[in-house]
């Protein structure tokens, strides 16, 4: 894996990263379900194609970040061709230290006048 593939670490997330962490941090998703989470919580400014969508994916099982998830529940219920995929451990302990890390910059900004300070002031 070369420096671009990384992920985590010291390092920053990328946005789609940290996204496609965040949509699975409430459970199994498939990709386009994915899509639909990030377009929601990001206010539909992060759109995320195709292709940024399973590169990244990609990336995230190859960091076993994120799992593909075997057999679902009732798979009656569901397309057998879609793919779904979880947060592995590591891949919730990255999400929480990068939501740390963002954390620390929105309270820098918010030092520095830069944010209105929490309580709306």
């Amino acid at each position: 894996m070369n420096t671009k593939d990384r992920i985590g670490g010291d390092t920053p997330l990328t946005p789609a990263v940290f996204h496609i962490l965040l949509a699975l941090s409430e459970g199994e998703r498939h990709g386009y379900g994915i899509m639909l989470d990030v377009a929601e919580q990001t206010g539909g400014t992060l759109k995320m194609g195709p292709g940024t969508l399973y590169g990244t994916i990609k990336r995230l099982l190859t960091a076993a970040l994120i799992e593909e998830v075997g057999d679902r529940a009732d798979s009656t219920l569901d397309d057998a061709r879609r793919r779904y995929y979880r947060l592995t451990d590591s891949g919730a302990s990255t999400l929480k230290s990068e939501a740390r890390r963002l954390e620390s910059l929105v309270a820098t900004a918010r030092d520095r006048h830069l944010l209105p300070s929490q309580g709306g002031g």
